[in-house]
C-alpha cells in the first residue's frame, strides 16, 4: 500500500520589523498638498494685506489732499469776499492776537474774514474735531472750547507739518487719551482721520499757522471696507484657483508616476521570471516527454490495476506540460501588432472547443445570437483569453449550473463581452488579488491566467473588469475598443510592412 506522506504547512510567522534606516516611500501627493497650501496661503495672506493697505494708504492720502486744497480755497475766497488786499493771506488771519499787526488790514476786515473762514471749517461734513494752531503751537480757536489757549509740545505729526510745509495726514482707530488734543466731540464709530494744513504767509515761504481736522469719512470707510471684501475675495478665489489647478496637475503626475512604477516593478518582474522560466522550461520539456512516453509505452503492456497508475501518470506530465507553455506565454513580451477581429465569431468558436466539457459538467450555455461590429484585438490572444476565462468558469461550477454570455455595445467606441456564471465565487480579498502574477484559488493552479487577461486586454486599449460574491458566482467584463476601419486599418497595414 502507498502511504502518502503529510504535507507540513508552516506556521504563520509574525510580520518582520521594518529594517533599520527604512525609509517609507515619497507620497508626492501628500507633501505637494500641504506644501502648497502653506505656500499659497502665506503669499495670497501677504498679497492682501499689501493690497488693503495700499487702499487705505492711498484713500487717506487722496482725502486729506482734497480736503487741504479745500481749506486752503475757502481761505483765499474769503480774504477776496471780505476785500483784504491780495497781498495777505488767511493764515495771517487766524491768530486773534495778531488783530492789530497789520496796518493795511482793519480789525474789523480781519474778524468777519476769519468768522467766515471757521464758520466754513467747522461745518465741514464728517467733522470730529477743529483746531487753528498758531505758530507758538497754540490753539488760537477750536469747536472743542476746552482746548482754546492750550499749548500743543511733543507733537511729531504737527511739527512735521510746521517743518516740511506739507500736509500731513494720519488714521486712527481708537482715540489716543495720551495726547490732548484728540478731545473729540463724539466716539467715532470705525477709522477718523487726523489732517495737519498748513496755512502760509503772502510770499508762502513760511507757514503762519496751523489747522487741524479730525474727521470720519463716513463714504470713504464704506468704499474702503468694500475695498478690502473685493480684494480678500479675489485674492481666497484667486488662491484656491491655483490650489486647486496644481493640485490636479500634480494629482495627475503622481497617478501616472505611480502607474509608471508599477508598470516598470511589473515589467522588471516579468523579464526576470521569463529568463527563469524559459531556462526551467527547456530544462523540464526533454525529460517531461520522455516520461510521458516511457508512461505510454507502459500503458500498453500493463496490467488492468497499472493502467489507472500510468493514466495518473500521463495526466500530471501534461498538466506540468501546460503550465509550462502557460508560464511561457505569460511572460512573453507584447508586441505591438493588433487586428480587426470578429468578437462573435471567436466566442461561437471557443463554445465548440468547449463542448464536451460544457456538457461533462452539466452546464447551460445562454447566448442569444447577436451581431456586433470587429474590435481591436489580436486572434491568437484573444483566443487564449477566452480559452483562460471559461476554462475558470467550467472549473467554478464543478456540479453544474449556468454560463451567461452577453454583448454590450452601449458605450460609444467600445464593445464589452461580459462573462456570468454560478460558481462558488470569491472573497474580497481574493478579488483585490485576482489578477496579481500566480495568484490562483485552484488547487494545483500556476496563477498566470487572469493576469495575461488583464496584460493582452490593456495591450489593446481594452480594460478588464470581475467582481464576485462567495457562493453566488463571478462577473467578468472584458472592454474592447471597437476598430475604426479606416485608423486601425492604416495602421496594422504599417504595422506588417
Amino acid at each position: 500500500m502507498q502511504i502518502l506522506e503529510q504535507e507540513k504547512v508552516p506556521a504563520p510567522q509574525a510580520p518582520a520589523a521594518p529594517r533599520k534606516g527604512w525609509r517609507p516611500q515619497f507620497n508626492l501627493l501628500r507633501w505637494f498638498s500641504l506644501a502648497s497650501f502653506f505656500i499659497i496661503a502665506a503669499v495670497a495672506l501677504g498679497l492682501g494685506y499689501i493690497s488693503t493697505r495700499f487702499v487705505v494708504d492711498e484713500s487717506i492720502e487722496r482725502d486729506s489732499m482734497l480736503t487741504a486744497q479745500f481749506i486752503q480755497a475757502i481761505g483765499e475766497a474769503e480774504i477776496r469776499h471780505a476785500g483784504i488786499t491780495p497781498s495777505r493771506t488767511m493764515g495771517e488771519m487766524l491768530d486773534p492776537r495778531l488783530d492789530h499787526a497789520y496796518a493795511d488790514v482793519s480789525p474789523q476786515s480781519r474778524a468777519a474774514a476769519r468768522a467766515e473762514f471757521l464758520d466754513h471749517v467747522e461745518h465741514l461734513p464728517d467733522i470730529l474735531l477743529a483746531t487753528v494752531y498758531a505758530q507758538d503751537r497754540t490753539v488760537v480757536w477750536s469747536t472743542n472750547a476746552e482746548l482754546i489757549g492750550a499749548r500743543i509740545e511733543n507733537d511729531d505729526e504737527l511739527d512735521e507739518s510746521f517743518d516740511m510745509q506739507s500736509p500731513v495726514s494720519t488714521s486712527y482707530h481708537e482715540i489716543d487719551e495720551q495726547r490732548p488734543e484728540q478731545r473729540l466731540l463724539h466716539e467715532p464709530e470705525y477709522l477718523f482721520v487726523e489732517n495737519y494744513i498748513p496755512m502760509f504767509n503772502a510770499d508762502k515761504s513760511k507757514v503762519i499757522a496751523m489747522v487741524e481736522i479730525y474727521k470720519e469719512p463716513v463714504d470713504l470707510v464704506g468704499r474702503i471696507q468694500r475695498g478690502f471684501k473685493a480684494i480678500w475675495l479675489a485674492t481666497l478665489i484667486g488662491g484656491a484657483a491655483i490650489y486647486l489647478g496644481l493640485f490636479w496637475i500634480v494629482r495627475r503626475a503622481a497617478i501616472l508616476l505611480q502607474s509608471q512604477q508599477k508598470q516598470l516593478i511589473a515589467n522588471e518582474t516579468f523579464v526576470a521570471l521569463g529568463e527563469m522560466s524559459s531556462a526551467v522550461a527547456h530544462s523540464l520539456r526533454n525529460p517531461l516527454a520522455n516520461i510521458r512516453s516511457s508512461a505510454e509505452l507502459a500503458q500498453d503492456i500493463a496490467s488492468q490495476p497499472a493502467q489507472k497508475n500510468i493514466g495518473d501518470i500521463i495526466n500530471q506530465v501534461d498538466r506540468m506540460s501546460r503550465w509550462v507553455r502557460e508560464l511561457l506565454v505569460s511572460l512573453r513580451p507584447m508586441n505591438d501588432d493588433f487586428e480587426t477581429v470578429d468578437l462573435v465569431l471567436s466566442l461561437e468558436d471557443t463554445l465548440s472547443a468547449f463542448e464536451p466539457l460544457i456538457k461533462r459538467s452539466n452546464v447551460e450555455v445562454r447566448f442569444p445570437s447577436v451581431s456586433a461590429p470587429p474590435v481591436v484585438s489580436h486572434q491568437v490572444l484573444l483566443t487564449q483569453i477566452l480559452n483562460s476565462l471559461f476554462a475558470n468558469a467550467l472549473e467554478a461550477m464543478p456540479k453544474g449550473g449556468v454560463l451567461t454570455i452577453e454583448v454590450d455595445s452601449s458605450v460609444p467606441g467600445y464593445l464589452s463581452m461580459i462573462l456570468t456564471d454560478t460558481g462558488k465565487g470569491m472573497s474580497k480579498q481574493q478579488q483585490q488579488m485576482v489578477f496579481k502574477p500566480f495568484f490562483t484559488t485552484k488547487q494545483g493552479g500556476l496563477g498566470v491566467g487572469l493576469a495575461l487577461v488583464k496584460r493582452i486586454m490593456e495591450r489593446f486599449d481594452g480594460s478588464v473588469e470581475l467582481t464576485s460574491r462567495e457562493q453566488e458566482g463571478t462577473r467578468v467584463c472584458l472592454n474592447f475598443k471597437v476598430a475604426t476601419g479606416g485608423v486601425y486599418g492604416a495602421q496594422h497595414s504599417a504595422g506588417r510592412g
